[in-house]
C-alpha cells in the first residue's frame, strides 16, 4: 500500500468475493468501498458488494466453464463446462484478458489449459500435474513434483522442509482477546457457517430448497441465557456491539455455551425483520 498522490485514482477490482457482507465490520467495509473512486465487481449475482460498484462484470459460474479446482486437502480437480453462461455473462478468462488488453498487456491465452501450464511451471508443488493428466485422471493430489509422480495424499511422512529435516514445535502462550466481555457488553459473539448456507449466501440463499430449510436470520442462544433475558424461541433479539447491531430470530440451542451467542454469517442477507 502507498499514500494516494494527487491525480491518482483509488480503485479496486473484486472478483467472486463479497466483502460488503463478509467483512467482520460491515459498516467499515461498506464505507470504504463507497469511498473508492472506482469499484469494479466481477460476479455471477448482484451481491451487496456489486451494489456499490461503478462497473459490474457478469461472470460465469463453475458449471459454465472449464478449469481446475483445488481443495484445502490439496486435491486438484478438473472442472468441465456443462452449460453455457446466461445472457451477456462471459468466461472469467475472457473478461480478464479484455481488461489486460486495455491496459496494454499482450495476453494471448487461447484456453485455460495454457494458464494452468503457466501455473505449474512457476509452482513446484504442482509441477508434475499436466492438463492432459487432469483430463485423463480427473483429479491429482499435490505435492506432485515430477510428471508421473502419483501425488502425495499425506505430506511430511519422512521429513519436514527444514535444514535438519525435523519439525520444530514451539509452545505458545494464550493471548487474550483485545476486547473482553464487560458489564456493558457481557456476552461473546461467535460467528461461523451453517450446513445449509455457504459464506454470504449469495448462491445458497437463491436456492429455494436450502432457503426453505433455513429461511430466516437466527441467533443461537443457550436456553438458560434466553430465559434470563426474558425471551423465548422465535422472539426477535437485537445483538449490539461497539461497532454495530443486527436483529435476528432467537433460537434456543444448547450447542452455544452460556454467555455466548452464535450467529451464522450467511443468514442475515436478503431478509429484513420488523
Amino acid at each position: 500500500m502507498h499514500a494516494i498522490k494527487k491525480g491518482e485514482i483509488r480503485g479496486m477490482y473484486v472478483m467472486g468475493e463479497n466483502p460488503a457482507m463478509s467483512d467482520p465490520d460491515a459498516n467499515h467495509a461498506r464505507e470504504s468501498l463507497a469511498a473508492l473512486d472506482h469499484l469494479v465487481v466481477q460476479d455471477i449475482f448482484l451481491t451487496e458488494t456489486a451494489y456499490l460498484a461503478d462497473v459490474i462484470l457478469p461472470a460465469s459460474a463453475f458449471p459454465e466453464k472449464d478449469g481446475s479446482f483445488t481443495n484445502t486437502d490439496r486435491l486438484v480437480q478438473m472442472g468441465r463446462k456443462a452449460i453455457n453462461p446466461p445472457g451477456d455473462a462471459r468466461q472469467d478468462l475472457w473478461i480478464i484478458q479484455q481488461i489486460a488488453k486495455k491496459l496494454g498487456l499482450d495476453w494471448q491465452y487461447g484456453h485455460v489449459s495454457e494458464v494452468f501450464d503457466e501455473m505449474r511451471h512457476t509452482m513446484p508443488s504442482i509441477g508434475g500435474i499436466t492438463w492432459d493428466r487432469l483430463e485423463r485422471e480427473h483429479a491429482v493430489t499435490y505435492p506432485c513434483l515430477k510428471e508421473g509422480d502419483p501425488g502425495q495424499s499425506v505430506v511430511f511422512v519422512d521429513t519436514f522442509p527444514r535444514d535438519t529435516g525435523r519439525a520444530r514445535f514451539v509452545p505458545a502462550d494464550i493471548i487474550p482477546a483485545n476486547e473482553r466481555p464487560d458489564a456493558e457488553y457481557p456476552m461473546v459473539l461467535i460467528t461461523g457457517r451453517q450446513l445449509e448456507h455457504w459464506h454470504t449466501g449469495s448462491m445458497t440463499r437463491r436456492a429455494t430448497v436450502l432457503d426453505a430449510i433455513e429461511p430466516d436470520p437466527v441467533a443461537l442462544v443457550h436456553p438458560l441465557d434466553l430465559a434470563d433475558l426474558g425471551g423465548k424461541p422465535g422472539d426477535v433479539v437485537t445483538i449490539k456491539s461497539r461497532r454495530g447491531e443486527v436483529s435476528l430470530y432467537a433460537r434456543a440451542d444448547e450447542s452455544s455455551p452460556r454467555g455466548a451467542v452464535f450467529v451464522p454469517f450467511a443468514t442475515t442477507r436478503r431478509r429484513s425483520i420488523g
